[in-house]
Order: C-alpha cells, then sequence, then structure tokens
C-alpha cells in the first residue's frame, strides 16, 4: 500500500465533498487515513459500511476500473493535477479525466445557467464562450442541455477548448442526447468528474459538481438562471473562492433571467452586456 493506491481506494468509497475526509486526508496523508481505517482508528461501528467498501475495493482495481473507460484516475501526486482545486473547502480525494488534461491548466471562463434558455441565453452563452476561446481562454461547463451546451458548443465552433464537468460516472452520458457532444468535447478537451465509473447522476451530485466548475475556472458567467437556480450556487462557490462572478441581464419579465438579477441585486455579480466587459472585467489579456 502507498499513497497513491490509498486515495484511489478511498476515492471509490467516499462520496465528493464530504468535508470531514477530504480534511482528514488534507491534514494528514491518504495513506495514514486508510491504515487508521483499516486497524479501526476511527470508530469501527460507525464507519462499518466505508471500511467493508475499501477491503472490497483495492486501489489497484479503483485504478484499472478508471482505465478501462480510457480515462485516468489523478490525485495531488499528480504533475497534471489542477492546483486551483485545491482552494475548496473540501478538496477533491481525486479525479477522473478523459480526454486532453493539459486543458485544465488553461485560464478558464466557467459559463453556467438554466437547462430551459432562451434564444437570447442561448446565443449569448455561445457567443461568450466563443468571445473568451478566441482569446485562448478555456471554457468550462456542466454538460447538461441548455446554457451548458451552448457554451460548450460556442467554445467548440470557435476553435476553441472546453472541460465538462459532470455529475456522474465517466462512463455514464448524462444526459444521453449529450453523448456526441462529450466525445467532441474530448478530442481537444476534456471531461472530470468525482464519479467513480458507473455512478448515476444524483440532485446531490449536482452540488458536488458545481463546486468543481467554479474551482477549475478564473471567473464564473451566470448566463440565464431562475430565482432559484442551481447556477446561482455555483456562482456563490465561486465567491466563497473570491473569484470573479459575472451575470447577464435580461427582459425584466423573463423567469430565465431572475436569478441573474438576484445576483445584480444583490451585488453578488458584476454586470456584463458584452464580451468586452467581461474580458475587461476578468483582466484577460487582448
Amino acid at each position: 500500500m502507498n499513497e497513491l493506491l490509498a486515495r484511489a481506494a478511498l476515492f471509490s468509497a467516499i462520496e465528493g465533498a464530504h468535508t470531514f475526509w477530504s480534511r482528514e486526508i488534507y491534514s494528514n496523508s491518504a495513506l495514514y487515513v486508510y491504515e487508521r481505517l483499516m486497524n479501526n482508528g476511527y470508530d469501527s461501528i460507525k464507519y462499518e459500511k466505508l471500511i467493508a467498501e475499501l477491503k472490497a475495493n483495492p486501489g489497484e482495481q479503483v485504478i484499472a476500473k478508471v482505465t478501462e473507460h480510457n480515462a485516468r484516475l489523478i490525485t495531488p501526486l499528480d504533475s497534471d493535477w489542477p492546483g486551483q482545486v485545491n482552494d475548496l473547502a473540501a478538496p477533491p480525494i481525486a479525479l477522473v479525466v478523459k480526454g486532453n488534461i493539459t486543458a485544465l491548466h488553461m485560464p478558464s471562463l466557467a459559463i453556467v445557467g438554466t437547462r430551459n434558455p432562451t434564444s437570447y441565453g442561448a446565443r449569448i452563452a455561445g457567443d461568450f464562450a466563443a468571445g473568451f476561446a478566441d482569446r485562448e481562454w478555456g471554457i468550462v461547463s456542466g454538460g447538461a442541455y441548455g446554457i451548458d451546451s451552448y457554451a460548450h458548443k460556442g467554445a467548440l465552433i470557435a476553435e476553441g477548448t472546453t472541460v465538462a464537468v459532470i455529475a456522474s460516472g465517466i462512463d455514464v452520458n448524462y444526459p444521453a442526447g449529450n453523448a456526441r457532444l462529450f466525445a467532441e468535447i474530448c478530442e481537444t478537451g476534456a471531461m472530470v468528474t468525482e464519479f467513480m465509473p458507473g455512478h448515476k447522476a444524483l440532485p446531490s451530485r449536482f452540488l458536488t459538481r458545481n463546486r468543481l466548475i467554479a474551482a477549475l475556472s478564473k471567473a464564473t458567467l451566470v448566463v440565464e438562471a431562475a430565482f432559484r437556480s442551481g447556477s446561482l450556487r455555483t456562482a456563490r462557490d465561486a465567491a466563497e473562492l473570491l473569484r470573479p462572478v459575472m451575470a447577464i441581464p435580461g427582459p425584466i419579465n423573463s423567469p430565465q433571467s431572475e436569478g441573474c438579477h438576484r445576483l445584480i441585486g444583490e451585488r453578488a455579480a458584476e454586470i456584463v452586456t458584452s464580451v468586452a466587459d467581461a474580458v475587461e472585467f476578468v483582466g484577460v489579456n487582448q
């Protein structure tokens, strides 16, 4: 057993964004936590299920399972590890990456928003993605229908690089209708997840994914979002990381823009109305 294999085993057994275990691992080491668990150093009754999962899924097996899907398991031990995610309160134990791993090291803009955009929002997402791609920035989004998809496509049309952070295993195309888009993304960019192959997208996992979108990006742009949209959580995650947050205004009677107007009204986001505005705000070299 070594640090890599311990991390792999713990990654498989512990759900992403688990504050206690993440802090234990980063404060000590994965090997320390693994061995303490296996030697009943933690409450063996409370963590009986976790210990059983560690015994059933050794690190070598976890790495092999990821590799079967043409992906890589990376950890902070790797030179390819995106160090910006270490700013999170609960940094990932590991990440599964498929595609061009160097995409994780580009300066990137997160573009997020509703799954049910207006034609206005769809166009804006694509235009901003292309505008930043033209300036050699990557585009990070969540691979969902709606604003996410239009952002990914805008970057690809501009021959740029985009990263899809998904809320399921790397082998689970969610949503299924975006399977072709995911394949195109991986040609020049990457797909990233904090979950093992086979894991389905669950509501709680979208929140885990959202914080990762914010952490992988230098700034976040909310294009269209309802008043209680999950995209607002991504914006708040970015703000907690002290990363710039921007929002696109829309018609005052549009439900799809209520979340953006809320962020702007609460001074939680900078209002931007053009790519030039956003470029100036985040300090992109033109």
